[in-house]
């Protein structure tokens, strides 16, 4: 939507530069778009084409008002926007640098990372942290609805986009339905592709439980955050068409590169419903004991 039109007010503004008469021609002052919108516009057509790049130190508001001939005022309101939409962060005393708007996290579609990732044009990559088989314990036979110490595999990756970390993701599995799936390399196989063509099996629907919580130490350090930031924690049971528990998978998204996106339908399937609450209710549990 474009912003309703503002007129400029009269303005001091510094003058006599070739960089000044350039970056002048880029704005339309006849039109009805803001001055500042336009700004704004033209920072981001930088940084999307790669001009800018995360990290880099944007000019400074009196800079961009010599640059563009307006008010620090209106320099200012571009910056804002620019801040608002997650295209740059302000560091007390340091400047405003180009950073990357976070990532919605549909919560209606039901996509692995792998495919979430590469649908945006990035490229997905794993960290195998662990790949073990344990025992499921009351919670995990209670979840997957196997029986008390039923071998269960489980996969522990840090999950990266463009060579930066995301997430870190635990995925239980268990070795009862999915035989031999705890032999499979998952540094570079999609968990989800994975169980569709080896297995034969095609996730329906997932109960997913989402909370902010402190980052652990650990989380902090694969994750590159600092310690106890909040993070998006999002645990996820997955079933299939038959209502038969697939996976718990608990990952933990970092908040500055994602935001959870929730689709709520006008109408619900009372049946659904119920399995989705009981569901819901054992992955609350899992998650504090994961």
């Amino acid at each position: 939507m474009i912003p309703t039109a503002r007129a400029e007010t009269s303005e001091r503004v510094p003058t006599g530069s070739s960089q000044i008469a350039s970056a002048e021609r880029l704005l339309n002052r006849n039109g009805f778009v803001p001055l500042y919108f336009q700004i704004q516009r033209a920072l981001v057509d930088k940084i999307n084409s790669g001009e800018l790049r995360e990290g880099d130190l944007l000019s400074s508001e009196w800079n961009l008002a010599r640059a563009y001939r307006v008010s620090r005022m209106t320099a200012r309101e571009a910056l804002h926007g620019l801040k608002a939409s997650g295209y740059a962060c302000s560091l007390r005393g340091r400047g405003t640098f180009v950073t990357k708007p976070k990532l919605d996290k549909p919560q209606a579609q039901l996509r692995g990372f792998t495919e979430e990732i590469t649908r945006r044009g990035m490229v997905p990559a794993s960290r195998l942290l662990e790949q073990a088989v344990i025992d499921a314990d009351v919670e995990l036979a209670e979840s997957l609805e196997v029986q008390v110490g039923t071998p269960v595999m489980r996969l522990y990756r840090l999950r990266l986009a463009d060579g930066i970390p995301m997430a870190v993701q635990k995925a239980y599995l268990s070795l009862s339905r999915f035989s031999g799936i705890e032999r499979i390399n998952f540094t570079e196989q999609s968990l989800y592709q994975t169980l569709r063509e080896e297995f034969s099996v095609q996730a329906a629907w997932a109960a997913e439980t989402i909370e902010i919580l402190p980052a652990t130490r650990e989380e902090s350090r694969l994750l590159e955050i600092p310690t106890r930031t909040g993070i998006l924690s999002i645990s996820r049971n997955t079933i299939t068409e038959d209502r038969v528990p697939i996976e718990i998978t608990v990952s933990r998204y970092r908040a500055d590169r994602y935001r959870a996106l929730v689709y709520i339908p006008a109408t619900a399937i009372p049946v659904d419903a119920t399995i989705y609450k009981n569901n819901s209710l054992r992955l609350q549990n899992n998650s504090e004991a994961l």
